[in-house]
């Protein structure tokens, strides 16, 4: 789930939870919406027993709720999504990996 000393491994993943946070916060999900959206993402077919895929079902509980309360459009989360994975790829070893890296240019 995370890193040993008790970090996020990863920056993303905590930019993630701060952003569920952040939600409720805001009162735009409630801390029960979130904890069933997480607990739905959790208990799918295929997650590792080990945890390790936590923050990706963090990602994927998110944009569950963001396209249940009409906050984002699914079909442009997935274009997003792509578009980031898209730019990882072209974003050489070691460089900041940065939206605009993505070859196909994605216009959002």
């Amino acid at each position: 789930m995370s890193h040993e000393d008790g970090a996020f491994a990863e920056p993303w993943q905590a930019e993630a939870f701060a952003l569920a946070l952040a939600l409720q916060d805001k009162g735009l999900v409630s801390p029960g919406e979130w904890a069933a959206a997480l607990g739905r993402e959790r208990a799918r077919a295929g997650v590792a027993a080990d945890g390790s895929d936590y923050y990706h079902g963090v990602v994927a509980a998110l944009e569950a709720l963001l396209a249940e309360k009409g906050l984002a459009d699914r079909a442009r989360l997935a274009e997003l999504a792509a578009a980031w994975r898209r730019a990882a790829r072209a974003t050489p070893h070691g460089a900041p990996i940065k939206l605009e890296n993505d070859p196909r240019g994605y216009a959002g």
